[in-house]
């Protein structure tokens, strides 16, 4: 019975979903402020620095690849978008979000760091897609040591930017250092500087 009722949700959270999309959003001259609440003040102000490279934008949470946004974060949207530039072009990618996670990485890192990720013997395929587990889900997966080879809080905290950026460069190709780069990559490191005060500054307040 168990194994039927498993099969069943598994194939409930497979089936397509009627997206509701709201239209491209602005740019914005600085990433804006995390929805989550603490964590580490070097790590906070790297993830508004992905961002600045792959969603710089008023509502960067609801981003799809190519500007339109999803009304609906109740899960990963899961929608794949024609690549339109660069190296894939011609090829779909799901990147969607602050941090434009394909759903295959947020499935995989969701069952890692999500807060509400489920007991072992759970079965577990919709993990909540709102901007605080966004942000929860990518701050401890930059913060696990074991899961980059290197204590990327520690570069940080010792002003290794630059290699913090290129370690990360193989999962956000908007860093730099890769087979991809935008017009923000050369920007970062001051970038990171500018968010990094700004975090620092709201401890103190």
């Amino acid at each position: 019975m168990f194994l039927g009722v498993a099969l069943t949700l598994h194939i409930w959270s497979q089936s397509p979903r009627s997206l509701e999309l709201l239209g491209a959003t602005d740019w914005v001259s600085s990433p804006l402020p995390l929805e989550m609440e603490g964590g580490d003040p070097h790590i906070r102000a790297l993830m508004r620095t992905i961002s600045a490279g792959e969603s710089n934008t008023a509502d960067p949470y609801r981003l799809l690849y190519g500007g339109e946004r999803v009304k609906d974060l109740s899960v990963h949207p899961d929608e794949c978008v024609t690549i339109v530039n660069g190296p894939n072009r011609g090829d779909c990618t799901t990147a969607a979000g602050r941090y434009q996670f394909l759903t295959t990485t947020w499935q995989q890192e969701a069952r890692n760091y999500h807060p509400q990720r489920p007991a072992w013997y759970e079965l577990w395929e919709r993990p909540s897609f709102e901007p605080v587990f966004q942000d929860r889900v990518v701050h401890d997966w930059l913060n696990d040591p074991e899961a980059w080879g290197v204590d990327i809080a520690a570069l940080l905290r010792e002003g290794e930017v630059e290699a913090v950026l290129q370690r990360l460069s193989g999962t956000w190709t908007s860093l730099g250092y890769g087979i991809e780069d935008n017009s923000m990559s050369a920007l970062l490191p001051k970038i990171y500087d500018e968010m990094l005060a700004e975090e620092l500054a709201g401890l103190d307040s």
